[in-house]
């Protein structure tokens, strides 16, 4: 089977799509500073909730999952269902390693379940379901992402995606060296619960 050069442009729309730090640019606007110099320094929605701006944190939360969503809808509606997953995985490495910012983004979990939405909708629910149950349960996002992580390859393999499933299997990886930080943290029982203010 031939390899199709149109992955190239699905990976590389995807990445610099991905690469937005609408969590930056939304607190920056709103005359709240860098986000990078409070909390966690993240510039994802669980940190940019830290600010006590819960609309701000919910604007995030939908721009970074919809960025990889949108990748994934446009180059599966355009190329192909592979393009899609493609695109989908590198918009989930734009967020996480943005050009714009040296490379050191955010930790991609809404971006990771934005992607299965758009590309698998029952996986992406079932993924989303995982991390509200774990996050409801035990009050920790970071925990509730790499429960969510986890178990996503599983769903997508119940669901007979293998495509998914290795997609997931590769954004899980991720997810867990980018949360390395936090699961020491959860080790030593100091990792900030929800809603708070400071790491």
């Amino acid at each position: 089977m031939s390899f199709d050069p149109l992955l190239l442009l699905a990976a590389a729309g995807g990445y610099f799509f991905g690469s937005v730090p609408f969590g930056l640019v939304i607190t920056k606007l709103a005359g709240l500073g860098d986000i990078r110099q409070i909390g966690s320094g993240n510039i994802g929605a669980t940190n940019v909730l830290r600010t006590g701006r819960k609309d701000l944190a919910l604007a995030t939360l939908l721009l970074d999952s919809g960025k990889a969503g949108i990748a994934a809808i446009v180059f599966t509606l355009m190329v192909s269902t592979p393009a899609g997953l493609v695109a989908a995985g590198a918009a989930f490495l734009g967020h996480c390693f943005p050009v714009w910012l040296k490379f050191n983004g955010g930790k991609g979990v809404a971006t990771f379940l934005g992607a299965l939405l758009a590309a698998a909708w029952p996986i992406g629910l079932m993924a989303c379901a995982t991390w509200l149950g774990t996050a409801l349960l035990f009050r920790m996002s970071s925990f509730a992402a790499l429960v969510a992580a986890s178990l996503t390859p599983v769903w997508a393999l119940a669901f007979g995606r293998i495509d998914v499933a290795i997609l997931a299997v590769f954004l899980a990886s991720l997810i867990f060296w980018r949360h390395s930080a936090n699961i020491d943290r959860i080790f030593k029982g100091t990792e900030p619960k929800i809603g708070a203010k400071k790491a």
